[in-house]
């Protein structure tokens, strides 16, 4: 999928220096399928993680316009995703914009603020830590860029 999109792009990838990740949305199989869905559906077009949890897996933090490849459940890469902002806050900085452009649930600030304390109180014990809504978090913005019949107009 790599190779498809830097042929297509080689100004692009020439920029960003080719790096690129391959991950997938969530901390399960069945997450990450739902939450790839809603990304197929258009409805998302951000996300959110821990700081701690980039350095606890030894990956940099993203830039703006870098890639990663995302992937289902099972670890099957479905398209290339770009990044287009990044902020770092705390918990409670996020804003109605940025909930509703994640996508999940009914889109308000409570309900992220619900699922992503709950989320992130079960990755950071998976991880022997323990989560704070003091800990610096990614938000990040993106756009789909490849497969052409799924990226972003």
């Amino acid at each position: 999928m790599w190779q498809a999109y830097a042929a297509a792009h080689p100004q692009v990838v020439a920029v960003t220096g080719g790096e690129h990740t391959v991950e997938r949305f969530g901390d399960s199989e069945e997450l990450a399928d739902a939450l790839l869905e809603i990304v197929l559906s258009g409805r998302k077009r951000a996300t959110s993680e821990l700081a701690a949890e980039f350095l606890a897996s030894g990956e940099p933090l993203p830039r703006v316009g870098s890639h990663w490849i995302a992937c289902d459940g099972r670890g099957v890469p479905r398209i290339v995703i770009r990044s287009t902002s990044l902020r770092i806050g705390p918990f409670a900085s996020v804003d109605p914009d940025f909930a509703a452009a994640e996508g999940e649930d009914d889109g308000s600030v409570e309900s992220w603020m619900r699922e992503h304390r709950r989320y992130w109180q079960r990755t950071a014990a998976a991880r022997g830590a323990t989560w704070s809504e003091q800990d610096e978090i990614v938000f990040e913005r993106f756009a789909v860029v490849w497969p052409p019949e799924l990226a972003d107009r």
